[in-house]
């Protein structure tokens, strides 16, 4: 078993709580490749979740609140918005590999993608379904009529690999040029890549580049499966990335379900938390390569959650 994976799988134990926690502690991916991902900008926009030490969301911040390293230099924050009923435009990926016909794992997918989409407001928002297995597969083109989704996913069965790390990249890319300034990935696996040829620092850094945070529902039905997962990492490395990492690097959450009724909990919560994120935005360096960003507010024991660099022009 790849160590990434078996290391993914060992932070099952990290999440007995599905509540949307904020990661306090989530590393900065590696400096990836220049010529692999580039993007040339004047503003660097920034999606970023702020709770206070109670978990709650925090409002009414001003860009004096909060405070952006570029590379470790702090950079004023030139505009603030937080506006809940702005248009949310939402890619959701549903894994169709193999490996998801283990147990209620496609159905927990199914009744999490119908959860979603009673969060969303036809006309107002936008969503896009795709489908993986080897590939990104399109379903739906991005549409704002949410109500022509209900059902889309009853006729697919789980068949082949797992590329789940290509298929986020492919999905981010296709997210780069959507209008709506608040934008996600939202991932329904059970969280095991197989085959990919992109690995997670590198999907994180096209990503956070373009500001797409990736939210990861995992379906892990049985404590049983957490126990093995667990021992499987004990016998490994801790020196790669994971899937975890790919979330916190973009400002998204990796969660964990066990069941239907957690599926319906978890899903709720990531789009409710997308809904109330802040946008600012910072002046982007004149310097053609990766930028490091750290995003804070001067707010005590609160926390943010934003993407972890971008590319400089």
């Amino acid at each position: 078993m790849k160590t990434a994976v078996a290391r993914f799988l060992a932070t099952i134990s990290l999440f007995g709580n599905l509540a949307i926690a904020v990661s306090l502690k989530a590393q900065a991916p590696p400096i990836p490749s220049q010529q692999t991902f580039r993007s040339a900008v004047d503003l660097v926009t920034i999606q970023a979740s702020v709770r206070d030490k109670h978990g709650r969301p925090l409002h009414d911040l001003t860009p004096a609140d909060f405070q952006v390293r570029d590379n470790g230099q702090l950079r004023p924050v030139l505009w603030l918005r937080a506006d809940r009923r702005a248009p949310v435009s939402l890619a959701i990926l549903v894994d169709m590999s193999g490996s998801m016909r283990v147990g209620p794992k496609i159905e927990m997918a199914r009744q999490a993608f119908g959860d979603i989409l009673a969060q969303l407001r036809t006309g107002t928002d936008e969503v896009a379904l795709f489908t993986f297995d080897s590939a990104l597969h399109e379903r739906h083109q991005f549409s704002s009529d949410v109500t022509r989704l209900r059902g889309a996913l009853d006729d697919f069965k789980p068949f082949g690999t797992t590329s789940l790390y290509d298929a986020t990249a492919a999905a981010a890319k296709r997210l780069a040029d959507r209008s709506a300034t608040q934008k996600a990935i939202l991932v329904l696996t059970d969280g095991i890549d197989t085959s990919s040829s992109l690995t997670a620092p590198q999907v994180s850094a096209l990503a956070s580049s373009i500001d797409v945070p990736v939210y990861i529902v995992a379906t892990v039905p049985s404590i049983d499966q957490r126990m093995l997962m667990e021992a499987a990492d004990r016998s490994s490395g801790a020196d790669s990335a994971d899937l975890r990492d790919l979330a916190e690097w973009t400002g998204g959450q990796l969660v964990f379900a066990s069941s239907f009724g957690e599926t319906a909990l978890v899903a709720s919560s990531l789009v409710g938390e997308l809904r109330q994120q802040y946008v600012l935005a910072i002046e982007a360096a004149n310097v053609r390569e990766y930028r490091r960003l750290d995003v804070r507010v001067k707010v005590p024991a609160a926390t943010v959650k934003a993407r972890s660099g971008y590319f400089g022009g």
